[in-house]
Formats: structure tokens, C-alpha cells, sequence
């Protein structure tokens, strides 16, 4: 064996998986062992990630489409016209409460599901979270048979969606541990869109599965079932955990000290929050907004699909020109995209209106994509900037660096929460949606300034990230 043979083989032992398919090393950033192992094995766990999420966010937008079909027909003095499918007669009010539960406790469940990593192990953990899905699938399917099923246990059911949401926490902190930085921008968003595309796939499929057979409403939650249950079998079977990801959770807790753990959370609301808040609200607003429950059912997936395909090319695009130029472009085209949207509702045009909202829902995914390639440069930069150049030191900013991604995206899918609140009060008190509409494109061209400020302007410490 020659030298550069014997140093090859030293440079692939990390990547053995043990017992309980446990690695005990991970250094993607060794290119010998990347090449010869680690992308192989990494690319793995990226699919078998992909599958679980996906899953997860298919069930935690499950009554997005749902309330569709129960929303009710009411005259001007709100007396009940016409009954929804089973009989049920929900109100728009009832229906964005719906919605924003999910979407809420989903949002809240991302912070221990960041920290159920490095104490149980990615594999382990995502194993677990999809049997967890069998919760809010089975409450769907039992509580919407019943139209006399009261309110407040809808409600409850609704908010156990928000299991799904959790997964993506874990699950991006997880594969993040797996790729060289070179590469992360772009298998974050691989993961990221594999998962968001969930929400496109239930808001197409459910509509169908509803139509089969004699379950009606039942079906779009017990289609879920054994999906939720194959997910945790290959994950079992496939996935692997990492050592180095099992640690304990300060790292994540030490992120939580740095200033741009918020701020970037921050940002992160009004792209993946206005991503998921869009996605869980818009075939309702077809609906409610110009009654047109057909095509919510029939179209209303498209903007979930656009704003997860979307994403992966804002992480590569963040790869190469830098996530700072490519986030303040996505917050710009959504101002705008919410302006045209504002004068479809204006001028009953349901064409500018749906056409407007697919620019924004491409921009909320090329958004997600280069705010999650920004972390990991930012924590890398606080690193070198403390002067502690040491494999320990960047082993532990590696740590800080996944567990601030679980807290950002828990942060930002609080706005998958407000929106639908939002909405509901705008049509509540004024009849129109058009001043929630108004609050989104300023809060857009705020966050597209303050992104110049912190992460592009000339002298700011972390500039191009």
C-alpha cells in the first residue's frame, strides 16, 4: 500500500456506522471521505428525510383543504343557505380559526423538535415524529364524520396537525449536521422544498381522495395513515444517526445568545411564514373572497407547488451570488406581487388575483432557500470572528449553527400562524381582506431594508452571507 493508498483509507474510516446505526465520525469536509463515502450516505439520509417530511407537512396542511369542503353558504342576514360536505355549515371566521391553530402549534412544536435531535439521535427521532402523525390523521377522520361535533374539539384536532409542522425543525437541523458548507445551501433546500411540496401534493390529492368511495370528508385523513407508517419504516431502515449531532442541547441553547439568531428568525416570518400562511389560507380566499370553491379545489394547489420548487434555487443561487442579494430580491417581488394582488381584490379580477399570488408564492420559496443558506455563513463568521480556530470551536459553532435553524424556523412559521388571524379580522371588520394584504407589502419592504442594513450594506459585519 502506498502512502497517498494508506492515507485515502485513513481519510474514509469516518462513516462507519455502528451499532443502533450510529456514525460515530462525520467530516464532510475531508473532500477524500466525502467523495468516497460521505455524499453517498449523506444523499441517503437526504431522501429518506425528504419522504418524512414531507408526510409531515402534507398532514399539518391537511384542513387547509378540508375546511373548503365545510365551509357553509350564508345569506347577507347570515342566515344558513346551503350546507357543506357531511352537512357541516363552518363560517370563514371558524375556518381561518382552524387554520391558524395548525399552523400555530406547529410552529410552537419546531423548538423541542429542534432539540429531540441531539438527544435522540435524527434517525431515531424521525422515526418517532412520523408515528406521531398518526395522531391528527386519525382525529380528522373520526371528528368530521359527525357534523354535530362540537367546535372546540375541531379546534383541538386541528392544533394536533402541528405535529407535521415540528418535523421540519428536526429534520432540517438533522441533514445539516450531513453536507460540506459548500453544499448546504443546496441540500437544505432540497429537504426544505421535498417537504413544502407536501402541502401541493394533500391540497391536489385530498380534493380526490374525498370524491372515492363512500368516506367523504374521513378520507383526507385516513389516506395518511399508512403513508405516516412507511415513512417511520424506511426511516428506521435507511436513515442513520450521527454522533456529533447527539450531543447535548446547549449548543442550540447558545445560539439563542447571538443577536442574528433573531434577527434572522425575523426575516425568516416573512418567507417561510408568509409561505406557509399563504399556503394554508389561499384556497379559502378563492373561496371566500370571490366564491369560487371550484377552482380553490381544483387549483389552489399551485402556489404551494410553485413556492416549493422554488426554493432549492434560492439556496443555490445563495451559493453562488450570496443569500443577502437574493433575500432583499425575494422581499421586493412579494411587495410587489402583494400590491397587484391588493387591486385584483379591488377590481373583482380573479386572474391578477391568482397570478399575483403565484409570483408571491416564487418568491416566498426563493426566499426560504437563501435565508437558510445565510445561517450557516453567519455562524461561521461569528466563529473566525472570536479567533478560536480550533476543531473543537468549529465542531461547536457546527452545533450552534443546526440548532439556530430549528429556532428560526420555529420563529418564522409563527407567521403561517398570524396570517390567517390577520385575514380573518381584515374581513371581519372591514368586509375586505385588502388591508391585511396592505400590512403584508410594508412589512415586506421593512424586512427588505433591514436585510441591507445587517447583511449587505457596505461595512456591515456580516455582509454577503
Amino acid at each position: 500500500m502506498t502512502v497517498s493508498d494508506k492515507t485515502a483509507v485513513e481519510a474514509v474510516e469516518p462513516g462507519i456506522i455502528g451499532k443502533g446505526r450510529w456514525i460515530e465520525r462525520w467530516e464532510p469536509e475531508n473532500e477524500l471521505f466525502w467523495e468516497a463515502r460521505g455524499k453517498s450516505i449523506a444523499f441517503r439520509n437526504l431522501v429518506f428525510s425528504i419522504i418524512a417530511e414531507h408526510i409531515g407537512f402534507s398532514v399539518w396542511l391537511l384542513w387547509s383543504i378540508v375546511v373548503v369542503r365545510m365551509y357553509g353558504t350564508f345569506d347577507e342576514s347570515g342566515a344558513l343557505v346551503a350546507a357543506g360536505a357531511n352537512g357541516w355549515a363552518l363560517t370563514a371566521s371558524q375556518g381561518f380559526t382552524l387554520l391558524a391553530v395548525a399552523s400555530g402549534v406547529g410552529a410552537f412544536l419546531r423548538v423541542p423538535y429542534t432539540f429531540a435531535v441531539p438527544i435522540f439521535g435524527g434517525r431515531n427521532w424521525t422515526v418517532i415524529s412520523a408515528l406521531l402523525l398518526l395522531i391528527p390523521t386519525l382525529g380528522l377522520a373520526w371528528a368530521v364524520q359527525d357534523p354535530s361535533t362540537p367546535f372546540g374539539v375541531l379546534v383541538a384536532i386541528a392544533a394536533t396537525a402541528g405535529f407535521g409542522g415540528g418535523n421540519f425543525a428536526s429534520s432540517m437541523s438533522n441533514i445539516t449536521f450531513f453536507y460540506p458548507d459548500k453544499e448546504k445551501g443546496w441540500a437544505l433546500g432540497l429537504n426544505a422544498a421535498g417537504g413544502n411540496i407536501g402541502v401541493a401534493v394533500a391540497q391536489k390529492l385530498v380534493p380526490i381522495v374525498i370524491g372515492i368511495g363512500a368516506l367523504g370528508l374521513s378520507a383526507a385523513g385516513l389516506v395518511y395513515v399508512p403513508l405516516a407508517v412507511a415513512a417511520a419504516i424506511l426511516a428506521f431502515l435507511f436513515m442513520d444517526n450521527l454522533r456529533e449531532a447527539k450531543a447535548d442541547p446547549k449548543p442550540t441553547a447558545d445560539s439563542l445568545r447571538h443577536g442574528h439568531t433573531w434577527l434572522m428568525a425575523f426575516l425568516y416570518i416573512g418567507t417561510f411564514g408568509s409561505f406557509i400562511g399563504y399556503s394554508a389560507a389561499f384556497p379559502t380566499l378563492l373561496t371566500v373572497v370571490f366564491e369560487r370553491a371550484d377552482i380553490a379545489l381544483t387549483w389552489g394547489f399551485l402556489g404551494a407547488l410553485i413556492g416549493s420548487l422554488s426554493r432549492p434555487y434560492g439556496g443555490k443561487l445563495a451559493d453562488r451570488i450570496g443569500g443577502a442579494v437574493i433575500t432583499i430580491g425575494a422581499f421586493v417581488v412579494m411587495a410587489i406581487a402583494g400590491v397587484t394582488a391588493v387591486v385584483g381584490v379591488q377590481q373583482e379580477s380573479l386572474g391578477l388575483f391568482f397570478v399575483s399570488f403565484m409570483v408571491l408564492f416564487a418568491a416566498t420559496g426563493i426566499g426560504n432557500g437563501s435565508t437558510y443558506r445565510m445561517i450557516p455563513s453567519i455562524f461561521g463568521r461569528i466563529q473566525k470572528a472570536k479567533g478560536e480556530d480550533t476543531d473543537e470551536s468549529r465542531l461547536d459553532f457546527k452545533r450552534q449553527a443546526a440548532g439556530a435553524v430549528g429556532i428560526i424556523s420555529a420563529v418564522g412559521a409563527f407567521g403561517g400562524f398570524a396570517i390567517p388571524f390577520i385575514y380573518k379580522i381584515a374581513k371581519e371588520q372591514t368586509g375586505t381582506i385588502v388591508p391585511a394584504l396592505q400590512i403584508y407589502v410594508v412589512v415586506f419592504l421593512a424586512m427588505a431594508v433591514i436585510t441591507w442594513v445587517f447583511y449587505l450594506r457596505k461595512g456591515a459585519q456580516m455582509r454577503n452571507v
